[in-house]
């Protein structure tokens, strides 16, 4: 027997256990609740994902209360507002139908920009902006601040044509440098970051599978932020201030230190509660995150790495997230402290100009309510 018996049932089975028709489940399939293989022996008929199905199971116990729903919807369960821009469905990332991966081996932020928010990216900003030096700050650091002063400089716009001045403002505040350039944004930070002559293309592979993760908490923060009629570079900060959480992008910063830790011997593998540790593990992708097994296989992973790499899945079953791919990134090819977060925050930035864009459509503010705690 192998592993596919294991994770997968019947259409019969399914429908016995969650008390369904299958009209119902193929409903289940086409919403993305639960995915589907071929039938190993029988092209006509399908396998249905075990772990789709016991979700299902756990939430039809819970009933249908309005604080059952609600807890839901805030721990990686049930959709809380529609958007066209990314699915995540059968263990992979699609920006407008199209598969992350696949983008990701031949377009730049650029063209992504283009894709998910209609945007066009400027090269040449007047007036020249001043940027936050080298010294003392990191890509991060420099990229809040930019989105602080434009939050709260003169109006300048707010269309269009002021998210493609505020892409390339991200792109160079992250890199450090004046905007006299045109370069593509990958090899304008690849100039600036690294010597390797392998990181224009690793980091145009990693800001493409950055750019959006539907709705993850830092966009999230971006589209109530566009809902209440705040102005892009504030919706933009409201987005990169929730990035910066050690729960978000600050897993890339958690996961350097925790290899750090391992490499000099100070901490064990294992966990002291039996969690994955930072940079493993995504709720959304139980066979492992796709972005990271793109972006390690195209950056040789050091044998320390890779040993951690495999005890850690031996010991939890988990796999690499893209937070522990972007730090091996900084750590492999030197690019300076804090980059992998940089490369995160200037990636994401296209994903949340088309969220405030899709957000702004609606013209509904978000305001969920609270429940009284017991």
């Amino acid at each position: 027997m192998d592993d596919t018996d294991y994770c997968t049932v019947g259409s019969g089975e399914v429908c016995d256990r969650l008390g369904i028709s299958r009209d119902t489940l193929y409903a289940y399939v086409s919403r993305g609740l639960v995915r589907t293989i071929a039938h190993p022996g029988d092209a006509r008929k399908s396998l249905y994902d075990r772990r789709d199905i016991e979700a299902l199971f756990e939430r039809k116990g819970r009933g249908r209360s309005r604080r059952a729903v609600a807890e839901s919807t805030i721990n990686w369960g049930e959709p809380v507002l529609t958007s066209k821009i990314t699915r995540i469905a059968d263990g992979q990332c699609y920006y407008r139908g199209r598969n992350a991966i696949g983008l990701s081996r031949d377009h730049s932020l650029e063209g992504v920009l283009k894709l998910l928010a209609g945007v066009q990216s400027k090269t040449q900003l007047h007036p020249v902006p001043e940027i936050m030096p080298h010294s003392g700050s990191q890509p991060f650091h420099r990229i809040v601040a930019m989105m602080a002063r434009e939050a709260v400089g003169t109006a300048k716009g707010d269309g269009r044509p002021r998210a493609g001045e505020i892409m390339r403002l991200t792109a160079l505040s992250g890199a450090g440098r004046s905007p006299h350039s045109d370069a593509p944004i990958h090899e304008l930070l690849a100039g600036e970051w690294s010597d390797s002559s392998d990181a224009p293309d690793l980091l145009r592979r990693a800001l493409v599978l950055c750019a959006d993760h539907e709705l993850n908490a830092s966009t999230y923060a971006a589209r109530v932020a566009a809902s209440a009629g705040a102005s892009l570079p504030a919706a933009l900060l409201a987005g990169v201030a929730t990035l910066s959480g050690s729960g978000h992008g600050g897993i890339t910063t958690r996961c350097l230190r925790w290899m750090d830790e391992i490499a000099a011997g100070r901490i064990s593998i294992s966990q002291p509660d039996g969690t994955p540790p930072p940079g493993f593990g995504h709720p959304l992708y139980p066979d492992g995150d796709p972005r990271a097994g793109e972006l390690l296989k195209q950056c040789p992973v050091a044998e320390e790495w890779r040993r951690t790499i495999r005890q850690v899945h031996e010991m939890t079953g988990s796999r690499p997230s893209l937070d522990f791919a972007l730090a091996h990134i900084e750590r492999q090819i030197r690019l300076p402290t804090g980059a992998a977060l940089g490369i995160f925050a200037v990636g994401r930035t296209a994903g949340w100009i088309a969220h405030v864009f899709e957000q702004r459509k609606t013209g509904r503010l978000i305001r969920p309510r609270a429940s009284v705690g017991t």
